[in-house]
């Protein structure tokens, strides 16, 4: 048997750089790059691997924080459709737990994502090491193991053979649609520059084949069976659309059957705006035909869904006493939620069996009246929370994305992922591609939107990128600003100051809070932060890390900055104050509810009030057994 000599940590480079995808024929690099921030826990393994190995056989990418490269790896990935992936290495320590927030993201979205933290000696000369965490219990855990419940596939690499089982067990999670999310390899930094005589074939070309399985024929016929009988049957497409590349399959089905389509967030786009059946968002931020249709709808068909809080609007939005549910997803797991018949397929494949199988069924034409013309009153509110008769004032939110969509082409790409902006940008945004709307509201995780730019960029590098930030998410992690200054990535930025956390302010006043703690302002008298606004300079900070920054003080200038940020090749920031201050922006009221609980018992009227309508609500939630 021919061997090789190397490191674990040179051995596992070169094994990476031979690990590829494959599906409809397309092949893939799995890992396209490795983001890392080196220590003591990774410089002598990984960081002598990844020079020694070179830009061409594995490119590296420096960050500036740990959780953000997860963040732009995690982006990548979502805009490579799952097929192609990135890898992130840190040193010991707090640069291991930095990883435990991109990794939830990563899991709960279900993207793949690739994580080599160092660990502590496995042969422990010195006990402890710089960082370690001392568990008097056990001696075998350290901070990594944080990790474990938010990978999907978790290993500790503790001897050099052990290398091989773990990096096809890794390779196996990531390329697996099914499982896919956060994959965690925790690496001892001993072991990373221990030498080993590994076998060539580890390092042989290894094709990973994403299937599309097809649905059974018994679940297919059932599921048609269900649809015949529905009278107002609704769609509710998930990002598994997306994930699949089944959009085209989605809007065959639409078309043949007349079944409108309301999206999640990660669903959105799954449909172009403008075609007929497409109804919008779906849940405690959608659109009001949206809303209207799944009351009383007797069937819905989830595609690529796993029916979050804000898709069922805590469990009262279905409500009709006699609604069943149909499941396409290639997970079992998701597919039988609420009790439903189950399609367990590819969505591309489910949906053109379920096509084929009902060709010559179509839903009644006064059903179809009825969701176009609620779709066609959508529209004008959409047009008027857009509309600026005044271009000489300060811009609301609302207006800052009408000035954002007469700038966009339907390639553009825009990110968002916390705050008020997202339930603006489901109601309200007109997704013209699969790959436009990209909302991260899966975990909701603020601080997302510029690293993700990054990522999105470096996996579409001709496409224009638009990173949606309040200024509570920027302050949060502006860092990777510097990330793409330094690799020449032109992102744009549009960063909305309105002085705190709007969002959870506009929360806060309706549960009975008052707003309390959430707004950027300086203490008044009694107390709490209800003084004059902070005098920061965001777009001046922006500056300071070397972004080109645009001040737009009313619409007209907006319009003007936003044009010229998309025509520049230099990562730019628009910078915005909207005119709604510490409020929320002035979009269409929420459509259905959002369970968060009020205080049972409270002397503050606020409180009291908030807790009356808590329950007038509360009494609509419904198991679906």
């Amino acid at each position: 048997m021919t061997t090789r000599r190397l490191t674990v940590a040179q051995a596992l480079v070169e094994f990476l750089a031979h690990q590829y995808t494959e599906r409809d024929g397309q092949r893939h690099r799995l890992i396209n790059a490795t983001w890392g921030i080196f220590g003591h826990g990774n410089v002598a393994g990984l960081g002598q691997a990844l020079l020694e190995a070179g830009q061409d056989t594995m490119p590296y990418l420096q960050g500036r924080n740990e959780q953000a490269m997860v963040h732009a790896a995690v982006g990548y990935a979502r805009q490579s459709n799952r097929l192609a992936a990135q890898a992130v290495t840190t040193s010991i320590g707090p640069g291991a737990t930095n990883l435990v927030t991109g990794a939830a993201l990563a899991t709960v979205n279900r993207l793949p994502v690739l994580l080599l933290p160092g660990d502590i000696f496995t042969t422990r000369p010195a006990d402890p090491v710089l960082q370690q965490l001392e568990v008097p219990y056990a001696g075998d855990v350290s901070v990594n193991d944080a990790l474990r419940p938010v990978s999907r596939y978790f290993d500790r690499v503790v001897r050099p053979e052990a290398l091989i089982p773990a990096a096809l067990a890794a390779m196996r999670v990531l390329a697996d649609p099914a499982e896919t999310g956060a994959v965690t390899l925790a690496m001892p930094q001993d072991v990373q520059a221990e030498a080993f005589d590994w076998p060539e074939e580890f390092f042989a070309d290894r094709v990973w084949r994403v299937r599309r399985p097809a649905p059974e024929h018994a679940e297919t016929t059932a599921a048609a069976q269900a649809i015949r009988a529905a009278r107002r049957p609704l769609v509710v497409a998930g990002g598994g659309v997306h994930h699949s590349e089944a959009e085209g399959a989605l809007r065959a089905f639409a078309d043949a059957t007349g079944i409108p389509v309301a999206s999640t967030q990660a669903g959105k786009g799954s449909l172009r705006h403008d075609h007929p059946a497409d109804i919008g968002g779906i849940g405690h931020t959608g659109t009001a035909v949206a809303d209207d249709l799944a009351r009383s709808a007797d069937l819905i068909i989830g595609v690529g869904t796993r029916y979050s809080d804000f898709t069922t609007a805590s469990a009262t939005l279905f409500a009709d006493p006699e609604v069943r549910f149909l499941n396409l997803n290639i997970t079992g797991f998701d597919a039988h939620k609420l009790a439903a018949t189950t399609l367990v397929a590819d969505a591309r494949a489910g949906l053109e069996a379920l096509t084929a199988e009902l060709a010559g069924h179509r839903v009644d034409e006064t059903y179809e009246a009825e969701y176009r013309t609620g779709k066609t009153a959508w529209e004008r509110r959409v047009d008027a929370a857009y509309a600026a008769e005044d271009a000489s004032v300060r811009p609301s939110q609302t207006q800052v994305l009408g000035a954002l969509d007469a700038v966009v082409g339907d390639e553009d790409v825009v990110i968002n992922a916390a705050g008020s902006l997202p339930g603006d940008l489901h109601k309200l945004w007109r997704a013209r591609s699969p790959r436009q709307y990209h909302l991260e509201y899966g975990y909701s995780c603020m601080g997302y939107e510029i690293p993700g730019a990054i990522g999105v960029r470096l996996a579409a590098p001709d496409t224009p990128v638009w990173a949606l930030v309040g200024d509570g998410t920027y302050l949060m992690m502006p860092t990777e600003i510097v990330t793409a200054v330094q690799e020449g990535i032109n992102i744009n930025i549009v960063l909305l100051q309105n002085h705190g956390y709007a969002s959870i302010g506009g929360l806060s006043e309706t549960t009975g809070a008052e707003r309390f703690g959430t707004a950027y302002r300086f203490r008044s008298a009694d107390g709490t932060y209800t003084g004059d606004p902070l005098p920061v300079d965001l777009a001046a900070n922006a500056a300071s890390l070397g972004m080109d920054v645009l001040r737009a003080a009313t619409v007209a200038e907006l319009r003007e900055a936003l044009a010229a940020a998309r025509a520049s090749d230099r990562p730019t920031c628009v910078y915005v104050e909207t005119e709604t201050g510490d409020t929320v922006s002035g979009a269409p009221d929420a459509q259905a509810w959002w369970d968060v609980p009020v205080a049972e018992t409270a002397s503050r009227p606020a409180a009291v009030k908030a807790r009356q309508e808590y329950d007038r609500h509360a009494a609509g939630r419904r198991r679906h057994l």
